[in-house]
């Protein structure tokens, strides 16, 4: 039976400020869960986290900026996807001075909210915007990242295989701002994410959808986001510098983030270990948690 979250929490960040909350108990050791892109910290499901504090875990997670109860920065102004899309699809750099903020910024962001927390270094864990958050965090900040869990995310490099045409369509697709057609459409989107059956999952996905609704929508925020994944570029010559325990989870299934992806990250970071998840698209179901949280207990281990 799942029991009533933890309380939302808000701290000083970067300058901003930053929702969370946590589990397990204070004194553990503290693990990250970063989400993704237009992605509230609550897909980062309750239960799943008590399982990982079980393990023996601190579990911190958070609203990244822009989203949720987290700052929304919206003096920053609405950047042109399409431009930025084109730009980039064209082989030219985009300047990172054109957009909003980068995923560098959003490091830092996870970087202060330790800091707030008085954690030195934690182990990272993060989801695919996430997932290259963990990366750029643990190339910018060394010392405060002890092991990286990168899950369905990518390094950015380019020539790698792009989303399936449904996936990307979900991805630059504005979502309905009215509770009802938000609702509907979070189910169609989760349905094409999770790239398969899962009859027990569709069945909780309006109230989820409901909840992020009543936790607070952001538009323009998703669009900065987004921003900071297409102005950050690829990663994959710096990762190769990487000398972060590192632990990449895919599904073989992915729409939206393929596999490619996944293995580029773990080819391109000295002595990554790869764990892929059969029948797993670019989602979290509850089926696939036992082996993800094996995994991360197994990768996520304290030495000094």
């Amino acid at each position: 039976m799942r029991r009533d979250p933890p309380p939302t929490l808000f701290a000083k960040s970067n300058g901003i400020e930053l929702a969370y909350d946590s589990f397990g108990d204070p004194a553990a050791q503290p693990l990250l869960l970063i989400m993704g892109l237009g992605t509230q910290m609550i897909a980062w499901d309750e239960v799943f986290c008590e399982q990982l504090a079980a393990r023996g875990y601190r579990v911190i997670r958070f609203d990244n900026r822009d989203i949720g109860q987290s700052a929304r920065l919206a003096a920053a102004g609405v950047p042109d996807i399409g431009k930025l899309l084109t730009q980039a699809m064209s082989g030219v750099p985009v300047d990172a001075a054109s957009v909003p903020y980068t995923l560098a910024d959003m490091a830092a962001d996870a970087v202060g909210l330790l800091d707030a927390l008085g954690i030195g270094s934690a182990h990272i864990v993060g989801a695919s915007m996430g997932g290259a958050i963990g990366q750029e965090l643990a190339l910018r900040y060394p010392m405060r990242v002890r092991t990286l869990v990168s899950i369905m995310s990518t390094s950015g490099a380019p020539g790698l295989p792009p989303p399936k045409p449904e996936a990307l369509q979900v991805l630059l697709t504005p979502a309905p701002t009215d509770r009802a057609g938000y609702i509907e459409r979070q189910q169609r989107v989760m349905k094409i994410l999770r790239a398969g059956a899962y009859p027990d999952e569709e069945a909780l996905d309006a109230a989820r959808a409901e909840r992020a609704f009543e936790r607070g929508l952001n538009p323009a925020g998703y669009a900065r986001q987004l921003a900071a994944i297409i102005a950050s570029g690829s990663r994959r010559e710096r990762l190769a510098s990487l000398r972060t325990p590192t632990l990449v989870i895919h599904g073989d299934v992915d729409p939206l983030v393929p596999i490619e992806c996944g293995i580029d990250v773990a080819r391109s970071v000295p002595g990554a270990r790869m764990v892929t998840i059969q029948g797993m698209g670019h989602a979290l179901p509850r089926t696939t948690w036992t082996p993800i949280v094996d995994a991360i207990a197994e990768h996520a281990v304290w030495t000094d």
